[in-house]
């Protein structure tokens, strides 16, 4: 199964003082391994966003184009819409981000691997999947 890569986690592995022995990072770095990894335009866009140095933005763009956007079509974006007003009715307020990777998630059967825990809380009202780091694989 895939995974859709939060902005959390990505943010969490990129920092340059990243602790490589982090289990989340180490996660990460093993569904980069075994070609799990899903990403969507919106999280491109937040970690390239409020990067100032010209250079780190270019080699943070380089990178991030070894995983390719899952295509984000209407049917998606007003699935995310129900979802938030589904949530929203039960008193869950939410990112529009946040209902548009679980809408994309759903729709495509992707797991979601997050560290918000605004994300558990839609759970309890919507049908995502979460991804949790796998304490069975030797690292």
């Amino acid at each position: 199964m895939k995974v859709l890569v939060d902005t959390s986690v990505w943010s969490l592995a990129l920092r340059k003082n990243a602790d490589p022995d982090n289990q989340t990072i180490m996660e990460l770095s093993e569904l980069i391994h075994e070609l799990r990894v899903a990403i969507i335009g919106p999280i491109r866009q937040e970690l390239l966003s409020g990067i100032s140095d010209h250079n780190k933005y270019e080699q943070l763009k380089e990178k991030l184009k070894s995983f390719e956007d899952v295509p984000i079509g209407s049917e998606q974006y007003e699935y995310a819409a129900q979802l938030y007003n589904q949530c929203r009715k039960k008193g869950i307020q939410g990112s529009h981000v946040d209902f548009l990777i679980s809408a994309v998630s759903i729709k495509n059967d992707f797991s979601i691997f997050t560290l918000d825990k605004d994300f558990e809380k839609y759970k309890k009202y919507i049908n995502i999947k979460l991804h949790s780091v796998r304490r069975d694989l030797i690292y």
